[in-house]
């Protein structure tokens, strides 16, 4: 029975996909791959491992690819594609039945053209592939990421490339790049979950017509005993993971579930076989409090320049849109 679940559900995510405006269509659900492996020096937990010694890495990522998961979230920042390239290869699954994003980091936005070619061309021999589904700008580096967004369109027109977006930037930062870009970003990618729902700005990238992807939809798993989400999840004999997973992707959102355990895998991937109700929706819609908007402001002002030389004497922050 559990190889029969986890075929059926690895069917479901195959097939639930949401369209982008280049005319691909996008898997609802993927699997993140930050700290499997590595934990960057300047990662906010730096001193919390993402799994236990005796777990290797590249049998979790294979894991996941077994389990069902065919987009696989990767980056520069997490300091792991060889790993991933490894399980990729060990997973016996076609390169055209995955869909691979990788991300290029601000220390190599902020040296320029060359240094993000090279960075590319790093992480696709790294990944063991010929071409990303996707490739994005990770974070939006002041005076940096619209020069970098347009080495990625040159990477696109090269066919290296099949698509390319942006993570964590805000309306500003959008309406910075829009003005000069000649290819729009298919997605942003920024933490989306029930606790940190910002509508204004959610609304304002779907009306553009770019997919987000949502890295935190489970809010790391420090929400799971919340009294409402629990009572959401009893209430159609589900799990809470089920039910912030499910949030996402009803308001056509991608979500990015990161674990190391099978059981979890299984379980993240079991989505799509229920709806939450209007009254679920408006509930976990009302859960965002002033406190967690400015934790996201701290944690923007401080990832637009890590790892950047300007990270030790920062521009004046710039005015953007928090909810």
């Amino acid at each position: 029975p559990g190889t029969n679940l986890a075929s059926s559900l690895a069917m479901a995510a195959a097939v639930d996909s949401v369209p982008m405006h280049d005319g691909k269509k996008h898997p609802l659900i993927g699997f993140g791959t930050y700290k499997i492996g590595f934990v960057p020096a300047s990662s906010n937990t730096a001193g919390q491992p993402g799994h236990s010694p005796d777990q290797d890495p590249a049998d979790i990522i294979k894991e996941a690819i077994s389990t069902g998961y065919r987009y696989i979230d990767c980056a520069q920042f997490y300091g792991n594609e060889k790993i991933v390239g490894s399980a990729l290869k060990a997973s016996g699954v076609p390169r055209e039945e995955l869909f691979i994003v990788s991300k290029v980091w601000g220390d190599k936005m902020y040296e320029g053209e060359a240094a993000i070619k090279a960075q590319f061309e790093q992480t696709i021999s790294d990944l063991g592939v010929d071409y990303l589904d996707m490739y994005l700008v990770h974070w939006p580096v002041p005076g940096k990421h619209v020069a970098a967004y347009q080495v990625l369109e040159g990477l696109l027109a090269g066919g290296c490339v099949r698509a390319i977006g942006v993570s964590n930037y805000t309306i500003e930062d959008y309406n910075e790049l829009k003005a000069v870009m000649k290819v729009k970003p298919v997605v942003n990618q920024i933490e989306i979950n029930p606790f940190l729902y910002r509508k204004t700005t959610i609304d304002f990238f779907q009306k553009e017509g770019v997919v987000l992807q949502s890295y935190r939809a489970l809010r790391q798993g420090k929400e799971m005993n919340h009294p409402k989400i629990q009572e959401i999840a009893a209430k159609h004999s589900k799990t809470a993971a089920q039910v912030l997973g499910r949030w996402c992707v009803q308001k056509g959102i991608v979500v990015v579930a990161k674990t190391v355990k099978k059981e979890r895998m299984i379980e993240n991937l079991g989505i799509f076989g229920f709806t939450l109700d209007d009254e679920d929706m408006h509930a976990l819609d009302g859960m965002t409090t002033p406190e967690s908007l400015e934790e996201f402001k701290a944690l923007y002002y401080k990832c637009i320049v890590r790892d950047c030389p300007m990270q030790d004497n920062p521009p004046a922050p710039h005015a953007i849109t928090l909810d």
